[in-house]
C-alpha cells in the first residue's frame, strides 16, 4: 500500500510524515517529494516471533509519500502541488493533514484556523483536478465517435460514463457517486481519478485535545481522526519504555500513528495474514480483503499459487490460547482450506503446494 499525505502549508502535514514513519524522509524525484516507509505494528507477529525464535521478523509495510502543501495563496504553491499530481494518482489512498490547533508563532494559512473550510478546499481542488481529467477524455471519445471504429459501442458506454462523472463533479460530489457497477469501476480504475481514491482525514489538535473525538467528520473521508502530529513526533523519539509511560499518563495506550495505520487498512480495505515456524522468519502480508487463499499464497511467490494443494490455517488467537500448534491441532483449530478459502485478518497459513 501507498499513502499520499496531502494538506494545506503548515498543517502539520510533514511533522506527522515524520512521526508516522520514524525516519527522516528520503528525497524523491520531483520538486519539494518526499517517500518514508512505515513499518505497520502488528502484535501478532510480535507473539509469533518471541514464540518461534526465527531469524527475523518481517513487517508489513505502507509506503509514505509527502508532497508539498497545497495553497491557492501562491501561484507557485499550487504548481507545485500540481506537479506532484502524478505521484499522487499512483497512492493507494490520501491521508488530508488540516490544521486545528491554535500556536501563535506557526502563521496560520488564509491567517485563520478553520479545519472543515481547509478540508472542503481541498476537496474542491481534488473535484477541480478530476474534472479537467474527465472533460479532457470526454472531448476526445466525442471526437472518436464521429466515425465508426470498431470500439464504437464501448466508447459509447464510456461516454455516457464520463458525462455522470461530470455531473457529479459538478455538483462537488466524488466520482465514486458516480459508479453504479464493479464494470464501470474498471472501466474508470486506469484514469487513477483523485475523489475515486480512499480518503482518511487527520485533523492537527493542541495536544490537550489529542485524546478527543475529532471535532467534526468529514463526509467524503473513510475515516477522520484527531490527533497533535508535535506530541506524536515527541511520542516516536521515546525509547519503547519510556513511550509506554508517556502514553499512560495520557489515558490511551496506542499513539496516533497507529490509529492512523489501522485507518489506512480499513480505508483501503486490506487484511494481514501471517506466515510462521520455520527457522528464516515470521512475516506479515497484506492483501485485499476478499482475497482467496491461492490469493494469498500468489502473494507470497507465483509457484506457491501455481502448485497450491492446501492452506494448513489458524486463527491466531486460537493458536495463542492453545499455546502451540501441537495443541491448536488437538484442539481442531486447524483447518486444511482449499484454493477458494476467504482469508481472515490474523490467520496464521502454511501452505502446501507442488511445482
Amino acid at each position: 500500500m501507498k499513502v499520499a499525505f496531502i494538506g494545506p502549508p503548515l498543517s502539520g502535514k510533514s511533522t506527522l510524515f515524520r512521526a508516522a514513519t520514524g525516519s527522516t524522509p528520503v528525497n524523491h524525484p520531483g520538486m519539494g517529494e518526499h517517500l518514508a516507509v512505515i513499518k505497520v505494528p502488528d502484535t501478532r507477529l510480535d507473539w509469533l516471533f518471541a514464540h518461534y525464535k526465527p531469524k527475523k521478523k518481517v513487517e508489513a509495510t505502507i509506503d509514505c509519500l509527502d508532497v508539498p502543501g497545497f495553497s491557492h495563496e501562491t501561484a507557485q504553491q499550487q504548481t507545485e502541488f500540481r506537479k506532484s499530481l502524478p505521484s499522487i494518482r499512483k497512492c493507494d489512498a490520501l491521508v488530508a493533514v488540516v490544521r486545528a490547533f491554535d500556536n501563535p508563532a506557526v502563521p496560520a494559512y488564509r491567517n485563520r484556523v478553520d479545519a472543515r473550510a481547509d478540508l472542503d478546499e481541498l476537496m474542491a481542488e481534488l473535484i477541480f483536478c478530476d474534472l479537467e481529467t474527465v472533460a479532457t477524455r470526454i472531448e476526445r471519445l466525442e471526437k472518436s465517435l464521429k466515425k465508426p471504429t470498431k470500439t464504437h459501442e464501448q466508447e459509447k458506454r464510456e461516454l455516457e460514463l464520463m458525462q455522470r462523472c461530470q455531473a457529479a463533479l459538478e455538483n462537488e460530489q466524488p466520482i465514486t457517486s458516480a459508479i453504479k457497477s464493479e464494470e464501470e469501476g474498471k472501466m474508470l480504475s486506469s484514469f487513477a481519478f483523485l475523489t475515486e481514491m480512499p480518503l482518511v482525514a487527520v485533523i492537527n489538535v493542541d495536544a490537550d485535545r489529542a485524546a478527543e473525538q475529532p471535532p467534526f467528520a468529514c463526509p467524503h473521508a473513510r475515516a477522520t481522526i484527531a490527533l497533535c502530529a508535535d506530541m506524536e513526533e515527541q511520542i516516536a523519539e521515546l525509547d519503547p519504555a519510556d513511550r509506554t509511560a508517556f502514553l499512560a499518563d495520557l489515558g490511551v495506550t496506542d499513539p496516533a500513528r497507529d490509529r492512523l495505520i489501522r485507518a489506512c487498512y480499513d480505508a483501503v480495505g486490506l487484511v494481514s495474514f501471517l506466515t510462521a515456524g520455520g527457522d528464516d522468519e515470521a512475516r506479515a502480508w497484506s492483501i485485499p480483503r476478499e482475497s482467496t487463499a491461492v490469493d494469498a499464497a500468489g502473494k507470497i511467490h507465483s509457484d506457491i499459487a501455481r502448485g497450491f494443494i492446501r492452506a494448513e490455517t489458524v486463527a491466531f488467537e486460537d493458536l495463542k490460547a492453545a499455546g502451540d500448534m501441537k495443541a491448536a491441532k488437538a484442539a481442531g483449530k486447524v483447518r486444511l482450506e482449499g484454493k477458494s478459502y476467504i482469508v481472515q485478518d490474523g490467520d496464521i497459513i502454511t501452505f502446501r503446494f507442488n511445482v
